[in-house]
């Protein structure tokens, strides 16, 4: 297949886990502000007031900031080729899955996860154990695009026609010919 002929490579989603697990980490951020404005100032000695102060900045570091980075360092990145998850903040570990590999997808969702619409999108690659992109919003939706995908990088004709479909019609017309 020559280079010309090759579609390139165009993201079709970005996603990271569900935002819903930074509620529990904002409630706590809510309740420490609360109970440090509440409690400094109100203690005789001043290494006491530190004191809440240092209590604050760490509870706060332990229950908020760490469940924040570690929900920021989630990416995963669906392309018309790959499927590129990415995670860690300190430590990245990167992986790619190739559509043209194909592969089994599965969603499995608890209560929490069908109230909101998301779900664990399971990737079967035939190796231990399957991949797993961890709460994502709209599971389904994942799901189905991913199957699409496989099916246009296993069918090359397929994904000859819809580049044609895509692109523009070609209006120039020879002359003394319709």
């Amino acid at each position: 297949m020559s280079t010309e002929s090759r579609v390139p490579e165009a993201v079709v989603a970005r996603l990271r886990p569900h935002g819903r697990a930074l509620f529990w980490p904002s409630v706590a951020l809510i309740l420490i502000l609360a109970a440090t404005g509440y409690f400094y100032g109100s203690f005789p000695e001043p290494w006491q007031n530190l004191s809440v102060l240092a209590a604050a900045l760490l509870f706060g570091l332990l229950l908020w900031l760490l469940p924040l980075l570690y929900w920021l360092g989630r990416h995963y990145t669906i392309t018309t080729r790959r499927i590129v998850l990415r995670s860690g903040f300190f430590v990245r570990v990167r992986q790619e899955l190739l559509h043209s590999r194909g592969y089994d997808v599965t969603v499995r969702k608890n209560a929490m996860q069908s109230l909101f619409r998301s779900g664990d999108v399971l990737i079967n690659t035939g190796h231990d154990r399957p991949i797993v992109l961890r709460d994502v919003p709209s599971a389904d939706l994942v799901q189905a695009a991913i199957h699409d995908l496989m099916e246009l990088s296993q069918n090359p004709v397929a994904a000859r026609r819809q580049q044609e479909q895509s692109a523009a019609p070609d209006e120039t017309t020879i002359w003394g010919t319709r």
